[in-house]
């Protein structure tokens, strides 16, 4: 038994602004918080966001896409969908999850056209920042919810 708030990041794939979200937790908040990432469907790691969050000291290599259905036996307290789409698919939980959204720009939309990797870095480091700054609130937050 653990007292632990326990917490889901849910986006479409699984692949970059989950993953992120989940490893800014666990490198921030890892006593007070157990936390995973899954997708409504899997789409495999996305190897920007490992190289983004790599840049901060976050090593995302070992990570995996997971579907949330792969983990419909846990228990969470709180389900945070990331993108609009797993907000509008989200799937059913039991009555005590509080399921929060807020949406990320996709960094491969951003970056899509992109050629040039440094600009395409860019998207994927303004999202990572971005989700850095919801992490960093998110105690607040769901004290809220």
């Amino acid at each position: 038994m653990t007292d632990r708030v326990s917490i889901l990041f849910l986006c479409t794939g699984n692949s970059c602004r989950s993953q992120m979200a989940e490893a800014w937790v666990r490198a921030l908040n890892d006593d007070n918080v157990r936390v995973a990432s899954a997708g409504i469907e899997t789409h495999g790691m996305n190897p920007y966001a490992v190289r983004a969050m790599a840049e901060c000291g976050i090593d995302m290599s070992k990570h995996y896409s997971k579907s949330v259905d792969r983990l419909a036996h846990a228990d969470f307290d709180y389900v945070v969908t990331v993108c609009g789409h797993a907000n509008e698919t989200c799937p059913v939980f039991p009555a005590k999850v509080r399921v929060i959204h807020h949406g990320f720009d996709d960094p491969p939309k951003l970056a899509e056209g992109l050629t040039d990797d440094d600009a395409i870095m860019d998207c994927y480091r303004r999202v990572r920042d971005q989700i850095r700054g919801f992490v960093d609130t998110l105690p607040a937050r769901l004290a809220q919810a």
